[in-house]
């Protein structure tokens, strides 16, 4: 049988502080029954002074690593995917590799904003396969707070901070990646963006969004992509045990489940907890369904997202 890439530990971390919709209300002009009613979302959580997306992301790959019985010294491969790395350059991969301890692997970021993590977990996927590592660390970390309009309660009110991990291995039996598929359409810039940058303003920017035609792009895409990878297994809906999916709006999540014909138990939902983590909320969401048991060795997973560019991609995972 030929080499794959096993799923074998996950882990998460969340900044110490937690923001209820109530708190928002005090600063910005909503309410927790506007946010609650369009989203789904309760809470998030913020990052303080000195928590960065690359310590937090070290902070869930220690749990993954811990999770999977593996040590940090038999990593070979560490791939994080973030919009909000810690500097311009190095990549934060090397700081995480440089807080775990280990001297020598292979580190560098994906950057697909909230499809960041599948983009970031094919990537893996195909170097673990091609032999170029044994032991992957995949790894979705934001801290998006630090690119927020607060001003802005379209769109203050969506995002928190955090980070998820998981470690691949590479093994030849029935479990691991089965198939990944990623999309992409840069003319669709301008619904989803940052109006900042090295190379135009010379400062970081803040995020701007068109929430009604993001979502509209987004229930198409992901019924589609969600399609095609189970097509490229031979597995159709009902054979899927879980869906993970980016933890963006409870709306989304819905939409695209009735669009599939999955029933509602079988999604697993963070929105409410964790607001919009971007890269983050698929490994975040993951973690948190295999700690409770719902996730177990053995099932059949999706994981899907979109975010800005667009970008849009899903994955097959036998758990």
């Amino acid at each position: 049988m030929s080499r794959r890439s096993m799923i074998v530990g996950t882990g998460s971390a969340l900044p110490a502080r937690r923001v209820t919709n109530a708190e928002l209300a005090e600063r910005v002009d909503t309410s927790d029954e506007w946010i609650v009613e369009r989203t789904g979302i309760h809470a998030r959580h913020i990052a303080a002074e000195g928590e960065t997306t690359a310590t937090l992301a070290a902070a869930a790959a220690r749990k993954a690593l811990e999770a999977a019985g593996v040590l940090p010294e038999e990593i070979g491969l560490i791939v994080l995917a973030t919009s909000t790395p810690d500097q311009t350059f190095p990549a934060s991969a090397t700081k995480v590799q440089a807080l775990l301890g280990i001297d020598d692997c292979i580190a560098f970021d994906v950057q697909a904003v909230c499809t960041g993590f599948l983009y970031a977990l094919s990537v893996a996927d195909n170097m673990v396969k091609g032999g170029m590592a044994d032991h992957a660390l995949v790894i979705g970390a934001e801290t998006f707070s630090r690119i927020l309009d607060w001003e802005d309660r379209a769109t203050c009110v969506l995002f928190g901070d955090g980070a998820g991990a998981i470690v691949l291995k590479a093994g030849d039996g029935d479990r691991g990646v089965l198939a990944t598929r990623l999309h992409a359409d840069g003319r669709q810039n301008e619904l989803l963006y940052v109006d900042g940058g090295p190379s135009t303003t010379g400062t970081v920017g803040k995020l701007r969004m068109k929430g009604k035609e993001v979502f509209r792009h987004a229930v198409v895409n992901l019924a589609n992509v969600m399609t095609e990878v189970l097509d490229a297994t031979g597995h159709k809906p009902a054979d899927v045990d879980w869906v993970v999916p980016h933890q963006a709006n409870k709306r989304i999540l819905d939409a695209t489940a009735r669009k599939l014909g999955l029933p509602e138990g079988k999604v697993v939902v963070t929105v409410g907890d964790h607001a919009n983590t971007s890269a983050a909320s698929v490994p975040l969401a993951l973690d948190a369904a295999v700690r409770d048991g719902r996730i177990s060795e053995g099932d059949l997973i999706v994981l899907e997202a979109m975010g800005g560019g667009f970008t849009w991609g899903a994955a097959v995972v036998r758990f």
